[in-house]
């Protein structure tokens, strides 16, 4: 694992947290507990700062950052960031599925309890309503997120990475 302090500031990492060995973690990044950041995702707070709750995962190749002096990245507790997503400079709620190889713009919102399928793109700006999913180029409303989704999707990806994470941190 990369992890490198930027102009003096460190990342910050919970407790029971795990980094693959080949993901990268800079600057100002602080997490909370039971998150993970798997093979080859990259968490860069050199330019503003990232801030994670709990249970938040970070999926293989996945790339979190912000735009200098302009829009930091806030994701709240319990948030799954797919495969090749890209987060930049916006801000996730609490209980958020975030799709493979979808891109989230600047200072987007994305509200609780909500869905952005795979391969979405929200544009600058967009404020996803809590509970809501969202598809396309760029992402539209397409659906509200049912108990099914919310249980069955969002909460049991999240419960599962750290699952995922204990058996990896059981061979270190």
């Amino acid at each position: 694992m990369i992890i490198k302090s930027v102009k003096g500031i460190s990342p910050k990492m919970g407790k029971d947290c795990y980094i693959a060995e080949n993901a990268t973690i800079v600057g100002d990044v602080v997490m909370g507990d039971e998150c993970s950041v798997w093979f080859n995702a990259v968490v860069r707070g050199d330019v503003h700062y990232i801030r994670m709750g709990q249970k938040v995962n970070v999926q293989d190749g996945a790339v979190i950052h912000c735009t200098y002096q302009k829009s930091p990245t806030n994701i709240g507790n319990n948030v799954s960031i797919g495969h090749n997503a890209i987060v930049h400079g916006c801000t996730i709620e609490d209980d958020v599925l975030i799709g493979m190889g979808s891109i989230i713009m600047d200072d987007c919102v994305v509200g609780s309890n909500s869905i952005i399928a795979a391969g979405a793109v929200l544009t600058k700006g967009t404020q996803v309503p809590p509970g809501s999913v969202y598809a396309g180029v760029p992402a539209r409303k397409i659906k509200e997120v049912d108990q099914e989704l919310s249980e069955g999707e969002i909460r049991r990806i999240a419960n599962s990475y750290v699952k995922y994470s204990s058996w990896f941190k059981e061979s270190e």
